[in-house]
């Protein structure tokens, strides 16, 4: 498990404190649908093919600018088993924002899109917002789930919808941007409000209600 102080999780970046906004983002979804290769993508632009699964839950920290400001995102990679639900469930609270993710290859995975919606409303705040992203779109001659049918999924959930490729970075940037860009609109809509999403501060930070990485977990 890596720590917050972890070298290979953006030591620098993490401790920096010249940012605007912080936020907290999680990706979750069932094992094996690449959440950690698309994390990788994202942070180190690199991309690993062989599996390891995710024990627990890790973390990496990236420092994007939008709509001139600079946004600290702390994006949080979840282990898909359900042996380690009860960790990562404790990791939605102050979440600001969720990538919800299925393997296009893998029926199971696209089924279990409900589970994992509930598992959102049942642990994190009402305003929450959620990209669904139907991920190894690279993989189309062995795809079990059209583009259709998750287009369809994540309009009835209220869902903003991306097909994407870890491995051929096709959208992967533009997930993370788009979902950055819908927090930023919500908490506009807000900043007036008693919303959690308000706040008066110069720096708003959705991280402080996270328990310490478990560093002890039986794989």
């Amino acid at each position: 498990m890596a720590s917050a102080t972890d070298t290979r999780y953006g030591h620098k970046d993490a401790t920096d404190q010249n940012f605007d906004y912080m936020f907290k983002l999680l990706i979750i979804g069932n094992s094996s649908v690449g959440k950690t290769s698309f994390l990788f993508r994202y942070a180190d632009d690199t991309f690993t093919p062989a599996f390891v699964s995710t024990v627990g839950i890790d973390f990496k920290v990236k420092t994007v600018y939008r709509n001139d400001k600079r946004v600290k995102l702390q994006i949080w990679d979840t282990a898909g088993q359900e042996r380690y639900r009860t960790i990562t469930t404790a990791y939605y609270r102050g979440a600001m924002g969720f990538i919800m993710m299925y393997d296009i290859t893998n029926e199971e995975s696209f089924t279990s899109v409900q589970d994992w919606a509930t598992q959102i409303k049942t642990y994190s705040w009402d305003n929450a917002q959620v990209i669904l992203v139907g991920n190894k779109c690279d993989m189309d001659d062995e795809r079990v789930i059209s583009p259709d049918r998750g287009k369809h999924l994540a309009d009835q959930l209220g869902f903003e919808f991306f097909e994407a490729s870890a491995k051929d970075n096709i959208h992967v940037r533009q997930v993370f941007e788009r979902l950055v860009d819908i927090i930023c609109e919500k908490m506009s809509e807000s900043i007036d409000s008693d919303h959690p999403m308000a706040s008066g501060g110069k720096h708003l930070r959705f991280m402080d209600t996270s328990p310490p990485l478990q560093q002890n977990c039986a794989c």
